[in-house]
């Protein structure tokens, strides 16, 4: 009964949006993964990434504790296809900042609802860490096309803003999000090439467009509640 009581009280907290929205995007990707005899690898893959971004934007600190499963199977596919930047990424990177974020959040919850208190970059250093992430990006991209690695600059920009997002995640920073819709973008389109050229990632194709969609969404709902904790 008390396990019934927190997953009542978890949705409680989702909005009519939100309850509609997760559980219709996880029935697709199933759908699609079964229509198009996706891999299994795939399948986890996105189910774990579309539930972490959920719980990220929620602001709750459970995200981190599925990011740890989505980023195992992640490290995987990025290998199978050739993404070799995503594949170091998702490995050395997002994988000791799951356990990271897990300590850093819990150390900001709200009292009654457990979600994190949300914060902002002044414009200085929000400029700073755009300048910073776009030079870093081109490097990592030339480094890229020297190794062999598939779409080299598409990899080179999403491995560099997916650092910077995972950074401002874990501070709690609305900015993560400008990032994330641009690492989400990056990363579409080298799915969809991927797809094109016979990966069997129809699963990992839809949770990147997904988490676009979250991206827009969860930019929203937190400048919606950080203009009203800062007039007050």
């Amino acid at each position: 009964m008390k396990i019934l009581k927190i997953i009542k009280n978890e949705i409680n907290t989702f909005s009519f949006l939100e309850k509609i929205f997760f559980p219709v995007a996880i029935f697709f990707v199933f759908l699609i993964s079964i229509l198009k005899e996706d891999s299994i690898i795939a399948l986890i893959s996105a189910v774990c990434g579309i539930t972490y971004t959920i719980y990220a934007g929620k602001g709750k600190i459970f995200c981190f504790f599925i990011g740890l499963i989505g980023t195992f199977f992640y490290v995987y596919l990025a290998y199978k296809n050739g993404f070799f930047g995503n594949m170091a990424l998702y490995g050395l990177y997002f994988f000791p900042m799951q356990v990271i974020g897990i300590f850093k959040w819990k150390k900001h919850l709200k009292k009654n609802s457990l979600e994190i208190i949300k914060t902002k970059l002044p414009v200085f250093k929000k400029a700073i860490v755009i300048i910073i992430s776009v030079i870093l990006s081109l490097i990592l991209s030339y480094i890229l096309k020297l190794s062999g690695g598939k779409s080299p600059y598409l990899d080179g920009f999403s491995v560099v803003f997916s650092i910077f997002g995972q950074y401002l995640t874990v501070k709690r920073c609305i900015e993560q999000w400008y990032f994330w819709f641009f690492v989400n973008l990056i990363s579409l389109i080298m799915w969809v090439f991927a797809v094109l050229n016979g990966a069997k990632t129809y699963a990992t194709l839809l949770m990147w467009l997904i988490y676009l969609v979250l991206a827009i969404y969860f930019y929203i709902v937190w400048k919606k509640e950080l203009n009203i904790s800062y007039k007050v």
